[in-house]
Parts: structure tokens; C-alpha cells; sequence
């Protein structure tokens, strides 16, 4: 049996990097009394995946960690657990047990939803290009790679994108193959205005997926 459990990260926590936050929640998950299963080996550790690595800075409402456990346990007393064995920053909106069977988080994201809070002078000329930028066809631009620099289809990458009064909301490409970032979104939008990128407050709403029907839903309901 495994728990997928859906927390946040709220802004005091934001600068603590994902591999930091691995290593709070092993040690975080020892503290909960629930039969963690471990991995077998000279460093046992309890056996867990996240959804998707959140980016240093930002904040979020939607992230999911998958704890596999070692015997049945019921899905209040799981979420009970967890929330008491975190910090009020990262609040735990709710559980989720499947079979080992099921797919792993990290497995179904397909895109994720963004608010995104800029800041500065140059904030209502970024926010301004948004129509221009939605109404092309292709944009072509640069991505940095582990193997280096290869040219990518921008304007595919982004599903949704929507103003907002101090920024904009958007729905993004998450996959190994695909997937623009919003600090990458906002480096575009600024080139299309002739602005240096202003400060930005970047917030995961959703991580989504795919059901069997094409249907995109919130992966912890799939």
C-alpha cells in the first residue's frame, strides 16, 4: 500500500531547496508512528517519490509525496499523521491510499498550473505582451539541457495564459520531452516587450493528468 499525500510549501519555507526538503520529510515520516516501508541495504531509507521538483523561491499548493507503507493503514489516520508531523509552512490538504500498483505521481504529470505576482516598473509592459505572445503560431527559443542547448517550440508549450491585474496565470508543459517553466515564460515576455525581466513570486496551483478518457484532472484524483 502506498499514501499520496498533497501539501503545500508557503512563503517562509520557499528558499529551501528540494533536495532539502527530501530530507526533512525522511526524517519527517520516521516521526509518525505509521509502518514506512524501507529500502534494503547497508543506508535503509523510507521508500518515497515527489511529484514533481518545485524550483527554489517558489511557493505552492499542489505538491505530492508518495510514501509507500508496509502494512494497510486507514486514509484519516495517514493524513492525521503527516499533518502532525509537519510544520504549519507545510500544510497537508489531504491523503489519498492506492494500491502498489497504481502509477507513480512523478508517472502521471502531464502540466501544471501557475499564478505568477510581478513586480516593478516594467511589470505592465511584460504583462501587456500576453496577447501578442498567445496569438502566435511558434515561437522559437533556446532551452539549457544536461547535454546542452537545443531550440524548442515555445508557444506549444504553453496551454493557457491568461492576465491578471499584478501578473498572469498560465498552464504549462510539465513532461520529460516538454515542459516551459514560468521564470522561462516570463524571460520570453519580457524579450517581446524590450524590458529586463522584473521580479516575480511564482505559485503552483495544480499538478495535472490524463485520465483514461484524454481528460486532463488533478493527478491526486487519478
Amino acid at each position: 500500500m502506498r499514501a499520496l499525500i498533497r501539501f503545500g510549501k508557503q512563503p517562509r519555507l520557499r528558499f529551501i531547496s528540494h533536495l532539502d526538503l527530501q530530507r526533512f520529510f525522511q526524517r519527517a515520516v520516521n516521526r509518525t508512528g505509521l509502518p514506512i516501508a524501507y529500502s534494503q541495504g547497508f543506508n535503509p531509507h523510507p521508500i518515497m517519490s515527489f511529484g514533481s521538483a518545485l524550483a527554489l523561491g517558489w511557493t505552492s499548493e499542489y505538491e505530492v509525496i508518495d510514501i509507500k507503507l508496509s502494512a494497510p493503514m486507514g486514509r484519516k489516520r495517514t493524513e492525521d499523521a503527516v499533518r502532525a508531523a509537519l510544520p504549519e509552512d507545510l500544510p497537508v490538504y489531504e491523503a489519498r491510499m492506492v494500491d502498489d500498483r497504481h502509477a507513480a505521481p512523478m508517472a502521471l504529470v502531464r502540466m501544471a498550473d501557475y499564478n505568477v505576482t510581478l513586480t516593478g516598473a516594467a511589470a505592465p509592459r511584460v504583462i501587456e505582451r500576453i496577447p501578442a505572445f498567445m496569438a502566435l503560431e511558434r515561437f522559437e527559443a533556446v532551452k539549457k539541457t544536461k547535454s546542452g542547448e537545443k531550440a524548442i517550440d515555445a508557444r506549444a508549450m504553453v496551454v493557457e495564459l491568461s492576465p491578471l491585474p499584478d501578473g498572469f496565470s498560465a498552464r504549462l508543459m510539465l513532461t520529460e520531452r516538454e515542459s516551459m517553466k514560468p521564470d522561462q515564460l516570463i524571460g520570453i515576455l519580457s524579450g517581446l516587450a524590450g524590458v529586463e525581466p522584473p521580479e516575480a513570486r511564482i505559485h503552483r496551483v495544480s499538478l495535472l493528468g490524463e485520465d483514461a478518457q484524454g481528460r486532463l484532472r488533478p493527478i491526486m484524483e487519478l
